[in-house]
Formats: C-alpha cells, sequence, structure tokens
C-alpha cells in the first residue's frame, strides 16, 4: 500500500488498544468486508482538536477514526456523536462526505466517544502543496472556484429535508456567536496573549443581522478537502465536520477566508499560512468572497464584508487560544501546541489594524 500523506506514527499519550478497537469495529460496521485482520494504525497529526487515525488493513480497504482528546474541553465541543449523525444525514443530499462506518460511545473501548468512516481517497492540501502532484496557475485558480461551488452547494441544502432541522438554534446566530466567543476567549485566556477587549466591543458593536440560516461546515479550507488524484482542480471529499451546525452562511464564509494567507500579506502573517492559498493562480480572500456572491446571489459589499473578516479572525484566535491553554495548563505534551500563544499575538496584532482602520 502507499502512503498516506500526513500519517505518522502514533504519538504515545494517543495510543490505544488496537486489537480492542479493531475488533469492535468489525461487529458493529455495516459492512465488515475487508475488516477481518488487525489493521495498521497511524495518526494524522497535523491536526490540533479531535485525533484522527488511519487504519489500514491487509485488503486494502482504509478506514478513519476520529476520537476527542483528552483533558478539559470546551462545553458541546468533541462531540463524536453529533459529528457522526451530520455526516450520516448529509451522505443522501451532499456528495462530499465519506461513508460512515460505526459509532461508539463505549469508554472502555477507547478510552472515549470514537466513529469511524471509510478514507476518500485523494490529494489534501496541507501547508504546502504535494512536491509531486503538479499545478499550474489556471489549475489554482478553477480549484478555488469548485471550492467556492463546494460551499455554496453545502448552503443551499434544505436541513429539514435532510434532517438536519434541530442541528442549530435558528436565528440570531451572528449575535450568538460574537458573544459565545467573545466568552470563550475571556474564559481561555492566558497572560501572555493580548485581552482583545477592544476587538470583542468592536464586534459587538457593528454585528449585523443573520442574512440565512443553513448547514455551515465552520472549516471550510483547503486542507479540509480532498481533491480528486486525477484532476485536483475537482473535490470529491470534505473532511472535519466537528463544528458543523445551522448558522449564517457569511458567518461561515468569513471562517474559511481566516485562514485563506495569500502571496502579498505581510511577513508576519504569512507565518499563521496553513495552507497553500498563496500559490500563483490561487484567488485572493476578496476574489473568493465576489465568486462566492455571485454563485448565491448574496450580495456583499467590502465595507459590509470588514465585520465578516474581524470575526473570521477573531474566531481564529480563540480557536488558537483554547488550544494553547490546555498546553499551558498541562492536559497535552505536545510541543507543538506552544506555538499556539505566539500565534494568537500574531491574530491580535492584525486585528487591531482592521478595527483602527473601520
Amino acid at each position: 500500500m502507499s502512503a498516506v500523506p500526513g500519517a505518522r506514527e502514533v504519538r504515545a499519550e494517543d495510543a490505544f488498544d488496537v486489537s480492542r478497537v479493531a475488533a469492535w469495529i468489525r461487529g458493529n460496521a455495516g459492512s465488515a468486508e475487508g475488516l477481518d485482520a488487525e489493521p495498521e494504525v497511524q495518526q494524522f497529526t497535523g491536526g490540533a482538536s479531535n485525533l484522527t487515525y488511519l487504519l489500514r488493513y491487509p485488503s486494502g480497504r482504509d478506514l478513519i477514526v476520529r476520537r476527542a482528546p483528552r483533558g478539559t474541553k470546551a462545553k458541546g465541543a468533541h462531540d463524536m456523536r453529533r459529528e457522526y449523525v451530520i455526516q450520516s444525514a448529509l451522505a443522501p443530499v451532499f456528495d462530499y462526505v465519506a461513508p460512515m462506518v460505526a459509532f461508539c460511545d463505549d469508554p472502555d473501548v477507547m478510552g472515549g466517544d470514537f466513529y469511524a468512516m471509510d478514507r476518500v481517497a485523494g490529494v489534501i492540501p496541507r501547508s504546502e502543496w504535494p512536491a509531486d502532484v503538479p499545478l499550474s496557475p489556471e489549475q489554482a485558480r478553477a480549484l478555488c472556484l469548485d471550492a467556492v461551488d463546494v460551499l455554496a452547494e453545502l448552503h443551499g441544502i434544505d436541513p429539514e429535508a435532510a434532517g438536519l432541522a434541530d442541528l442549530g438554534k435558528g436565528r440570531g446566530y451572528v449575535r450568538r456567536q460574537v458573544e459565545g466567543w467573545s466568552t470563550r476567549y475571556r474564559n481561555a485566556r492566558t497572560d501572555d496573549v493580548p485581552d482583545l477587549e477592544a476587538v470583542m466591543a468592536w464586534l459587538d458593536a457593528r454585528q449585523p443581522e443573520d442574512v440565512a440560516t443553513c448547514v455551515i461546515h465552520n472549516d471550510f479550507k483547503l486542507d479540509n478537502l480532498v481533491l480528486d488524484a486525477g484532476d485536483v482542480t475537482k473535490v470529491v471529499g470534505v473532511l472535519d465536520w466537528e463544528m458543523a451546525t445551522l448558522g449564517d452562511p457569511l458567518m461561515d464564509l468569513a471562517g474559511s477566508m481566516a485562514y485563506w494567507v495569500q502571496a502579498d500579506d505581510t511577513e508576519e502573517f504569512q507565518l499563521m499560512r496553513r495552507v497553500p492559498t498563496h500559490l500563483p493562480g490561487m484567488l485572493t480572500r476578496a476574489e473568493f468572497v465576489a465568486a462566492y456572491a455571485e454563485r448565491t446571489g448574496r450580495s456583499v459589499t467590502p465595507e459590509e464584508w470588514r465585520f465578516y473578516e474581524v470575526f473570521g479572525l477573531f474566531r481564529m484566535a480563540v480557536i488558537a487560544q483554547q488550544i494553547y491553554y490546555r498546553y499551558v495548563h498541562g492536559q497535552t505534551t505536545n510541543e507543538v501546541y506552544a506555538l499556539f500563544g505566539p500565534a494568537v499575538q500574531i491574530i491580535g496584532r492584525r486585528l487591531d489594524g482592521l478595527v483602527s482602520e473601520a
């Protein structure tokens, strides 16, 4: 079997009883075909939230297992059952979710809730584009436009028809997000990061009404997309549905653009880049937003977009700070998490600049 990019040896703190988990999956899978032997296990180390493992069976079947991290978690986060249910419901109406295999809520099996799904094979862009995969500027642009189409398609799904009408709380999403992420930041703040009180006040004073209520992914970025290995301009899978809910589509777009570091951004902000959005041909943030507006018929002026840009970056800062908090308080020994503190400082300086310009 060929190597899967991003999959590495399992960290000691994240190890589990492979035989026990494999036996449970085999006994509970809708289809146990190809699962009759013990798999080789690796871990995807790029993520910083839920733990993601690759189970490779001698038959050639690959499964992905998702499990919540150990340690104190934010209320409502890392809900494996919810993530499993969302993807199961979307499967009939959205072609980009992986086939679900089984969900387990018995802590004796793996130490906590987890679920298994079949792996969607393809190219997943990481911080750097794969060196062995050609990408011309024309292909880069086509990929971005296809990503716009996929996001717009998701936002066009009827939540009630998909059985997801109860996924969120309905209108008032913008207000709840501003209040909720502000509270999370204050609760997770450590002494070595900015207080961001001016940013939170700015967001509170300028929040718009919801433009719609639809299914949103809430982490739609290039390293959560699987691209067709034969045509990397086409998205074949969307991963990581941990934060999916019903909400405002422009807030979803805001979250995506926070990670969209482009070629002409400052040298400091380039340090934040986790996906190859800087490559020749990639759309700029403004072009991506304009393409989305054209595709969906939703109008958003540059002045109106500033709120969403600030919110998206602030939300990213909170996510980084929550991860850093776990490191500071000894809830993980992963030294990579130490970098999230400086990241919050970088985002904070960018936020200060955006707010002062408004």
